[in-house]
């Protein structure tokens, strides 16, 4: 229990709740809505109760409830609105908010139970691209921010990793040997946020083709290995923090030379990375860049 963290600035509470700090106060006096303590050298700080609230009180405020009648709600008034919104409007509402909650508090079985709440209304697919992909993206806003340590990023982001595995090995066991064209996915050297390219590696094998996953870290001439084996290879990969500003033309054209001339071979390239690129200075001509996930699924 050490590890959680139970004390939070008013900042924490705007960059969870998306309501700007100096509302909160606001309504922290006009509506009583929070009782903040004080450290001994008198900064207000706030309890795991709080961030709940505020968060709840977000969730309500966002879909059009006025925060004088949200302030005269009791606790199980304010608790049963939720509910109600969500039972309305879907789970989804209140996820991305609990999701904080057990990541905050690296609490694996609040996590379990949002995925069972959520893969009981909703396919895999969908909760990924609508719920997971977004909540990822805020929350590496808040590791940037400092409201979060890598550790939160990465508690959160493996258990993600795992129900993906888990529905990857469900598409295996059912998935037919073809002669079709072969998807290799694959990290550069140094790059180990595989998140995306994992559940782009799901989605091919749902879209019925042949996937193979190589990971994290793969230097470029182990791709010559693959082509040993099999042709017609689209190569995959996603480039989030390497390779950097200044190498990122200079490993394309080591693809180029190393695994992709003298060949039918393909490499599709995703990742923010790729808004680094002079795509005067590198042959794509057997390369396609993609702005973002969605792009290369809808072709799929």
């Amino acid at each position: 229990m050490n590890n959680i963290k139970t004390e939070f600035t008013i900042k924490d509470l705007e960059n969870f709740s998306g309501i700007k700090a100096h509302t909160i106060r606001i309504w922290e006096k006009r509506y009583n809505l929070f009782q903040p303590n004080r450290t001994d050298s008198n900064i207000r700080y706030y309890d795991i109760e709080s961030l709940q609230k505020i968060l709840n009180i977000s969730l309500l405020n966002n879909n059009g409830l006025k925060i004088s009648k949200i302030a005269a709600l009791s606790a199980k008034g304010l608790e049963q609105q939720v509910k109600e919104l969500i039972f309305k409007d879907g789970f989804q509402n209140q996820a991305a908010n609990s999701l904080k909650l057990a990541m905050l508090n690296f609490d694996e079985i609040l996590f379990n139970k949002i995925y069972t709440g959520l893969i009981q209304q909703f396919n895999f697919r969908t909760i990924f691209t609508k719920i997971f992909m977004p909540f990822l993206n805020e929350i590496g806003i808040l590791w940037q921010i400092n409201t979060i340590t890598p550790a939160h990023e990465h508690f959160i982001t493996n258990l993600i990793k795992q129900k993906i595995h888990i529905n990857i090995e469900k598409l295996q066991v059912t998935q037919s040997e073809n002669e079709a064209q072969k998807f290799v996915l694959y990290l550069p050297l140094n790059e180990i946020h595989e998140l995306g390219l994992l559940y782009l590696h799901f989605e091919l094998l749902f879209h019925g083709h042949n996937s193979i996953y190589l990971g994290q870290s793969v230097p470029v001439e182990n791709l010559n290995d693959l082509q040993k084996v099999y042709d017609n290879i689209c190569f995959v990969t996603y480039l989030t923090v390497e390779p950097s500003k200044e190498t990122i033309e200079n490993y394309l054209e080591e693809v180029n030379s190393k695994v992709l001339k003298n060949s039918k071979d393909i490499l599709w390239v995703l990742g923010v990375k790729t808004a680094l690129l002079d795509e005067n200075l590198v042959d794509l001509s057997q390369m396609k860049v993609f702005k973002s996930p969605l792009e290369l699924l809808n072709i799929l």
